[in-house]
Parts: C-alpha cells; sequence; structure tokens
C-alpha cells in the first residue's frame, strides 16, 4: 500500500503517490534554482506548472486517478532538465512537436483566425488575411468561413498553446524563451 499526497499544480487538484511528490518536488526545486536571476522567473515558473498539470490530466482516466513515478518521470522527460537548459546534459532527447491550430490572440485584428491559420501553415499573417478578404469579396463566401473558424477554433491562451501552435516542442526551453518574449514586449510597450 502506498500513500498518496494531494497537491494542486497549475490549478488543478491530484492525488500523487509520495516517492513521486518528492521527485517532482525536487524537480520543481531545481526549476526554480535554474531560473532564480530571471527577471521573469515567477511567470516562467507558473507555465512550467501549468503545462505539468495539462501532461498529469492526461494521464488520468475513471480507472487511475493517481499520478504515479512514472507518470512524473515521463513528463519531465517531455519537458527536459534544468540541466538541459545550461548546456549540463548531453544526448537529451527533443521531444517531438505537435502543431495544433488555435486563434491568436497576441496578433488579431478581429478574432484572431487569420493569425492562427497562418501560424499553423507557417505563413506570413497578411497573406492569409489577404486571402481571406479575396474570399469576402468574391461572394462572401470567406467572411462565412472566418465566422465558423471563429466559432470552432479555440483561442490560444496559455503559454503550451502558443508553443504548440507555431509547430514547437513544448519543452521548458521554449517555454522560457516564450515567457521572456512576452516578458520584452510588455516592458518595451510600457517604456513608450
Amino acid at each position: 500500500m502506498k500513500v498518496t499526497i494531494s497537491i494542486n499544480l497549475g490549478g488543478y487538484a491530484f492525488n500523487i503517490d509520495d516517492d513521486a511528490y518528492e521527485y517532482l518536488q525536487g524537480y520543481l526545486k531545481s526549476l526554480e534554482s535554474e531560473f532564480e536571476g530571471e527577471e521573469s522567473a515567477s511567470e516562467i515558473i507558473s507555465d512550467i506548472e501549468g503545462r505539468l498539470a495539462e501532461l498529469f490530466r492526461q494521464k488520468l482516466s475513471s480507472y487511475k486517478q493517481v499520478i504515479t513515478m512514472a507518470d512524473v518521470k515521463d513528463t519531465v522527460s517531455v519537458l527536459g532538465t534544468p540541466e538541459a537548459i545550461s548546456g549540463n546534459e548531453k544526448g537529451e532527447k527533443i521531444p517531438h512537436s505537435s502543431r495544433r491550430i488555435y486563434r491568436d490572440p497576441d496578433s488579431r485584428l478581429l478574432g484572431g483566425v487569420c493569425a492562427g491559420l497562418a501560424a499553423w501553415f507557417n505563413m506570413n499573417m497578411w497573406i492569409m488575411r489577404f486571402i481571406f478578404i479575396l474570399l469576402a469579396c468574391g461572394g462572401g463566401f470567406g467572411v462565412l468561413i472566418y465566422a465558423v473558424l471563429w466559432i470552432l477554433l479555440p483561442e490560444a491562451k496559455t503559454t503550451a498553446q502558443k508553443i504548440e501552435m507555431r509547430g514547437e516542442p513544448v519543452t521548458i526551453e521554449n517555454i522560457k524563451e516564450s515567457v521572456k518574449s512576452e516578458f520584452n514586449k510588455v516592458k518595451h510597450t510600457m517604456n513608450l
């Protein structure tokens, strides 16, 4: 019989084995020490915890309600270790990228559909907007497609979703770079 602990991670409650909890605590502490000098350290850690919670939720089902050591180790292997970021670890595997379609709230004019599709197809968003304008002028078909996609496509709210939208793997390094980039954009905007 194993002891389980209830934790709150990324806004979700999880039951986790005590040994898995200890391993997760060590991982989170090593992340905190890795990003200790960063200006946006709390945002980076928060986004990583959110991604951990997303990955843990995928591991649970109606038959499996407890996060195990294997689940934590698998999740850590997907995100990567702090040592991999600093370059102290050799031969780490690079997780696969899964490109997903989202509406892009950061580059939107209306609903972010064109910006999201442009990220999906890896093209300039102005070209995608021009295509929709041409379709709208050619019988209004573009307006209908845009409205349907606005309803159907979810908005990329988290950093992990924004990374997935670009087709990059959701790793600690990519989360760190994305948060730092957004932090610098906000800082630059506030200075103007």
